[in-house]
């Protein structure tokens, strides 16, 4: 195809909704082309293994197409909103503009990868050359691997691994300009109809999280300003504001894993008494690429066990308690304020998911991947990855996992990092006005204490579902069989 300067270059947005460190459009706009920004709603893409994104994460990337159509158009440009099978969409657009080519930052997992290998057979057919940048990791799956080209299922020597590789490169500043091509019709966010309506339950959602670039940036550096000094101690306080909320911005690309890294450093650098934190909170973003790299290796992550003993595992099917624990119903305080946290706000505080997800696979036997799915539907930072890969860590079946005889107490999680109960005075009211020594073990106040906090088991709070000590007894009976083969 010819070289014509009116030639417009597509860039093909998804998972990062953002113009800072952004390959693909930074060498898009090296080429001096008129630019076409486009976004698919692919939701055919499961034919390939993808899975479709769950109401929380739908509800998030509706306000983070918006906010990144008003930030393209702050740099010259609008967004263009397409619904389709990828590859099929974009094809037809590069006919119809006469494109110089296609631009993408590539996703490092199997199903993205077949549609990314679709788009780039189609282009070809066409004559229009794709070009594909890595951009959502910070250490692609291809340079971590062992001797016999696996990758590393243990954390710690992976994440060395990744560290030893140096400081990934600098993030690319956003364009302050892009020239604009020709306009073309598409849909927009309402018509796509990613939001709820009848009922319209994001009401939590909206009063929690601003999405969007502008708004990560902002937290990012928030976080590293106010809140990374004694991140190492309150990123485990559900009750302090000690963690960096990041994880749906990374999950939706708004930010990207160099630009943290890099911040950080720079954080740790301005004030070295803060290195300790910083390589703490850093590996929590190692976490994240762990899981990342998991999946590379295993795209069935979500559904098959990594520890194929677990198969066998005596999992039970139990509505009613999968039931009472989707709705903070379990008489376990902290656990219940956690899934009401999850329901209303779309997250749950770190610390909190390993104890509510050990609740319901080890003293409920309920299989992770009820918990899984119920998690992918709820949180707006659902990653294909982290989702799946922390479940079974909880569960003893996956990677690096926890020890099957790990099994959390929730009244002992709960005094411990919650000792004044304001997490559960907060997201369990009705037991607000309960003593602290009880706050965590309510069905040991008196009956007078009782009365005086304005709780009636079972009417205004339930009881227990299980006894803690009877679960950890079925639970370990449950995995020694599982070890025992």
């Amino acid at each position: 195809m010819a070289d014509r300067s009116d030639a417009p270059c597509i860039v093909w947005f998804r998972d990062d909704l953002r113009l800072s460190d952004h390959p693909a459009l930074h060498a898009a706009a090296a080429t001096k082309h008129p630019m076409i920004c486009l976004y698919v709603l692919d939701e055919t893409s499961r034919q390939a293994g993808a899975r479709p994104i769950g109401g929380a994460a739908r509800w998030w990337l509706a306000q983070s197409l918006r906010a990144h159509e008003k930030r393209l158009g702050t740099a010259g440009v609008p967004l263009l909103l397409r619904k389709g099978r990828a590859a099929k969409v974009i094809a037809e657009l590069a006919r119809e503009s006469g494109a110089h080519g296609v631009f993408y930052n590539e996703i490092a997992q199997a199903p993205q990868r077949t549609v990314e290998s679709d788009v780039a057979t189609a282009l070809r057919e066409l004559g229009v050359p794709p070009h594909g940048f890595a951009g959502d990791l910070l250490a692609g799956p291809e340079s971590v691997r062992t001797k016999e080209d696996r990758g590393l299922r243990v954390f710690t020597p992976f994440w060395r691994r990744v560290q030893a590789t140096g400081a990934p490169p600098d993030p690319l500043p956003a364009p302050a300009h892009l020239r604009p091509g020709v306009i073309f019709a598409g849909e927009t966010v309402e018509s796509v109809r990613l939001e709820p309506t009848r009922p319209d339950w994001a009401g939590g959602l909206r009063e929690t999280w601003t999405p969007g670039e502008n708004a990560g940036q902002k937290r990012l550096k928030d976080f590293l300003k106010e809140n990374l000094a004694g991140y190492t101690n309150d990123r485990d306080r559900p009750d302090r504001d000690g963690t960096s909320g990041l994880s749906p911005y990374l999950r939706f690309g708004e930010v990207s894993p160099r630009q943290v890294w890099h911040a950080a450093q720079f954080a740790a650098a301005e004030r070295p008494a803060l290195a300790g934190d910083a390589d703490k909170f850093l590996s929590e973003l190692g976490w994240r690429e762990f899981c990342r790299h998991l999946l590379f290796d295993v795209p069935d992550l979500a559904t098959r066990d990594l520890q194929p003993s677990f198969d066998a595992f005596p999992w039970r099917h139990d509505e009613k308690a999968l039931a009472a624990w989707q709705r903070g119903e379990t008489g376990y305080p902290i656990v219940d304020a956690g899934m009401r946290q999850l329901w209303h706000t779309g997250v749950m505080h770190n610390r909190v998911r390993m104890v509510v997800a050990s609740f319901l696979v080890k003293h409920l036997l309920i299989d992770w991947r009820d918990g899984e799915q119920w998690f992918w539907d709820t949180l707006v930072d659902a990653d294909a990855g982290s989702n799946p890969a922390n479940w079974q860590w909880v569960a003893g079946s996956g990677a690096d996992a926890a020890p099957y005889f790990r099994i959390f107490n929730p009244v002992l999680q709960g005094e411990k990092f919650d000792p004044d109960g304001s997490y559960v005075s907060r997201w369990v009211p009705e037991l607000a006005q309960l003593p602290n020594t009880f706050i965590h073990r309510p069905w040991e106040a008196t009956p007078l204490e009782l009365a005086g906090a304005g709780i009636t088991f079972g009417k205004t709070y339930p009881p227990p579902i299980v006894d803690h000590r009877l679960a950890r007894e079925r639970a370990l009976k449950a995995y020694a069989k599982v070890r025992a083969g």
